[in-house]
């Protein structure tokens, strides 16, 4: 009966119920979009870190070569000569040091060129077939064998860039030797193969230099074929190789080394990232507060909605006292309004927020490589105590008033 009188109150006047709810929706629902994604993305560039203490590359942006030899989202500063960088990998600081070679793509799904020491730094277990064991051999991550279909022995061709419209390497076919059961990281949506594939791809001429270097007069094959190692060996280059040090001395001492000392650069990772996510918290924080001031704006709607229409209920409500109501069942039937109104549009906002988590993952989710899932953080069960406490704040001076009517003279009124 209650309840009843609550919700027959409420859309007496629909509109002004509609535009309280609308503005309560619209306000949580921005709140709660920006919760859920600023929290999945810290989460995931976090994940995908893993134990990363430094990246090196060729010179340029440090945040750009954290983005593309970490998280694969950006283009790569350029290549680094192979032989230099392998130098820095064996530094006696270094406890681990993982190549990697990355320009190509294969339906928007990057091709990294690397050894297995990198599916293990992100704990991938084959679920179908074997790792590479030779050139042009790939290992699919569980959502680039999803998307495309592939199955282990299935062949493909990759395109030269980022882009599904790049230029095909026609007549060099990978071929897939296994399928990675899903990790929750940047590895599911990798195409992983050997470094010899991304040169072997590149270095198209190689093989006829050989077999010039192996027919030519002055020399035995098997000489000219050492020389031409050699100076394939000089000439390799990959894009960036992802350091692990042994102590913290190493994070101290080795960028310094390798910015000053060599043509390459050191990114730490974790600092980018920082920088990165403190500039995200300012446009992020300012969306915030525009939130809450249209939070405020609704709560004040809801107040002006319940005042006046204690204004018109005024006799109503004196009839209900004569008939044997108490002024706490008149200030509780506002203040519960107040309590519904919040309800509504906090319910509202929540399916606003999920309606852009599935607008983003659909419109951005192939470039960021994220896929924002929609469970409820416990940040949004605040969301709801402020709601409700503004959708209650609105109500409280109508039912204070209430509560005050002096029965007599409304009667008389």
């Amino acid at each position: 009966m209650f309840l009843n009188i609550v919700w027959r109150n409420l859309w007496f006047k629909p509109l002004n119920t509609t535009l309280s709810v609308v503005l309560l929706a619209f306000s949580t629902g921005i709140i709660s979009l920006l919760l859920l994604v600023q929290r999945q993305l810290e989460q995931k560039f976090e994940n995908d870190l893993r134990d990363i203490d430094l990246v090196v590359g060729a010179k340029g942006s440090p945040l750009q070569l954290v983005l593309s030899a970490v998280y694969h989202v950006d283009a790569p500063t350029g290549n680094i000569n192979l032989m230099e960088a392998q130098k820095l990998m064996q530094n006696k600081m270094v406890k681990q040091a993982i190549p990697l070679s990355y320009g190509d793509s294969y339906r928007s799904f990057r091709i990294l060129g690397t050894d297995t020491n990198y599916v293990h730094k992100y704990e991938g277990v084959l679920q179908d077939g074997k790792f590479f064991e030779h050139s042009l051999d790939v290992v699919l991550g569980a959502n680039v064998a999803k998307a495309t279909g592939h199955k282990v022995g299935s062949t493909f061709q990759g395109t030269h860039g980022e882009a599904e419209q790049g230029e095909v390497h026609e007549g060099h076919d990978y071929t897939v030797t296994g399928i990675l059961a899903p990790t929750h990281t940047i590895l599911d949506n990798l195409i992983v193969t050997p470094l010899s594939s991304i040169w072997e791809m590149h270095d198209e001429g190689a093989h006829h230099d050989e077999a010039e270097a192996q027919n030519g007069g002055g020399h035995s094959a098997h000489e000219d074929h050492a020389t031409h190692d050699e100076a394939l060996d000089s000439t390799r280059e990959v894009t960036a190789f992802l350091v692990k040090f042994r102590s913290p001395m190493g994070i101290m001492t080795f960028p310094r080394m390798v910015n000053s000392g060599t043509t390459m650069q050191a990114a730490v990772p974790a600092l980018e990232m920082n920088r990165l996510f403190h500039l995200m918290g300012l446009g992020i924080t300012t969306l915030r507060m525009l939130a809450f001031a249209i939070m405020l704006i609704s709560g004040f709607s809801v107040f002006i909605a319940l005042y006046n229409r204690l204004k018109e209920r005024k006799y109503e409500l004196a009839l209900l006292r004569s008939l044997g109501s108490s002024r706490f069942m008149l200030a509780a039937l506002l203040l519960t309004e107040g309590v519904v109104l919040s309800i509504l549009g906090f319910l509202c906002g929540l399916a606003l927020s999920r309606v852009g988590i599935w607008v983003i993952n659909e419109q951005a989710g192939s470039d960021l490589r994220v896929n924002l899932t929609n469970q409820l953080i416990p940040e949004e069960g605040i969301l709801g105590a402020v709601v409700l406490g503004v959708g209650i704040f609105a109500a409280l001076l109508p039912a204070i008033k209430a509560w005050r009517m002096n029965l007599s003279a409304a009667l008389t009124d």
